[in-house]
This record gives structure tokens, C-alpha cells and sequence, in this order.
């Protein structure tokens, strides 16, 4: 048995610190009253982000179509500084080789559409195939697994939603969408790729990320397609050419 000892200084100092903490808890409730105004705190932090990055996808578009007439202009005052300089012709043709390899030209032949979607809406009376609403849905793991496997099986373009995915494409998660290269989608998530279709799809096959997401479609309705194509077009990437990087000060 432990004896705990009261003596007058403690007793004092409880009469100090209990009305201390009273008050300020009461402070503190007070304070996260009025910020929330009645409403939860998580839930509006969380559309206050959506309403900034649906209005910055907005910018970005407006910045594509900017880059894209001046992109024009370049073209149309490089062909010709080209028609009256062998030296610039000759840099001209460098760069136009390379623009396959990056992503900067459209191009065209046989490949592969993948299809990931979630799981349908239950139907009124019917259980939910999952307590778990995460086990449902497509996740950004699941589409950056589909992007690798069709890079590992030889893809040689690919696009996702449209947008050309090029070495500096990223797929970031927000909430139940994602966004890619400054554009929420949301699914169906549609990934075309152009390449090797018989390396393409034993890749995908032996992706770890991809053999996980069709446990998922077997056991609670996913959705993943697979289609061959004899042609597919894909568009040229349009976004900036510009790399970020973090550093130290």
C-alpha cells in the first residue's frame, strides 16, 4: 500500500492549479467553438484544399493553352532562323529527335487500354461487400502499379486520363481523387500505353502492385480491363518542362 503525505504547501498549490486548468480548458473550448463554428474542424480544412487545387487545375489549364500558342510562336520563328542557317537547322533537327523519347510529340501505334474502377454501389437491402470503404475504391497505388508494370513490359507512350505521362508526371492522392500533373480525375481511371503488347501485358501480370489490386476486383467487385488495340493516339505532353527540387538553405 502506498501512503501518500498532504501537507499544507500541496494543498495550497492543488487551490492554485485546479482553478488554473479550469479556465483553461474552458479557453480552449472556447476557442475551438469559434473556429468551427458548430461545424467539424477536419471537414472543412479538407474542402477549403479541394476548392484551392480545383482552382489551381483551373490556372494550370489557362498556363497550358499560354504555353501552347507560345509554343507556336517558337516553332514558327525557329523554322525560320532554320530556313536561313545551316547551324540552326542542324540544332533544329538534334532537338526534333529527341522529342519521341521525351514525350513532346504525339505519336501512334498498337498498345494496350487498362481500366480501374471501384466497386459498384450496393444495391437497397444488401450488405456492403466490405466494412472497410477503402477495401471499394481504387487507390493511387494501384494506378502508379499499373504505370510501372507497363514501363517494365516495354511501353514505349503512355497516358493517363489523356494526359501524356512523361518522366516528371506524378499521381498524388486527394481524398477519393487523384491528381496528375495539375488535374484532379476521378474513376474510371483509363491508362493507355503504346509498345510491346505481349511484353506489356506479361508485365502487368507479374506486378506485385497489380496481382494485389486483383485480389481486391476477385473478392469485392473491382473493376480491371485489359484490351488490346491495333492503334491508339496519344497526344503530346504540354505541361512545363521545368524540374523542382528540394535543397538545403
Amino acid at each position: 500500500m502506498v501512503i501518500v503525505t498532504v501537507t499544507p504547501q500541496s494543498r495550497r498549490a492543488w487551490r492554485v492549479l485546479v482553478p488554473v486548468t479550469a479556465l483553461l480548458a474552458g479557453l480552449l473550448f472556447a476557442a475551438s467553438a469559434s473556429t468551427a463554428g458548430g461545424t467539424d474542424l477536419r471537414a472543412g480544412r479538407f474542402s477549403d484544399l479541394t476548392g484551392l487545387i480545383d482552382a489551381s487545375s483551373k490556372d494550370v489549364r489557362r498556363q497550358e493553352q499560354q504555353a501552347t500558342a507560345l509554343r507556336k510562336q517558337v516553332d514558327a520563328a525557329t523554322g525560320v532562323a532554320a530556313a536561313g542557317s545551316s547551324t540552326v537547322a542542324a540544332e533544329t533537327a538534334r532537338g526534333d529527335a529527341l522529342l519521341r523519347a521525351a514525350g513532346l510529340s504525339a505519336v501512334s501505334g498498337p498498345g494496350l487500354t487498362v481500366s480501374l474502377d471501384d466497386a459498384p454501389p450496393r444495391k437497397a437491402g444488401q450488405p456492403p461487400a466490405s466494412d472497410n470503404p477503402d477495401d471499394l475504391v481504387v487507390h493511387q497505388q494501384d494506378v502508379q502499379s499499373v504505370l510501372n508494370g507497363l514501363w517494365a513490359g516495354g511501353a514505349e507512350a503512355m497516358t493517363l486520363m489523356g494526359e501524356r505521362i512523361v518522366s516528371t508526371s506524378a499521381v498524388r492522392c486527394v481524398g477519393n481523387t487523384l491528381l496528375v500533373q495539375g488535374r484532379l480525375i476521378g474513376p474510371p481511371f483509363v491508362v493507355q500505353a503504346i509498345g510491346d503488347v505481349r511484353g506489356m501485358r506479361a508485365a502487368l501480370q507479374v506486378e506485385p502492385g497489380v496481382a494485389l489490386f486483383q485480389r481486391y476486383v476477385d473478392d469485392y467487385g473491382l473493376r480491371f480491363d485489359v484490351v488490346t488495340a491495333s492503334s491508339l493516339h496519344l497526344p503530346a505532353y504540354a505541361g512545363p518542362l521545368d524540374l523542382t527540387h528540394a535543397g538545403a538553405p
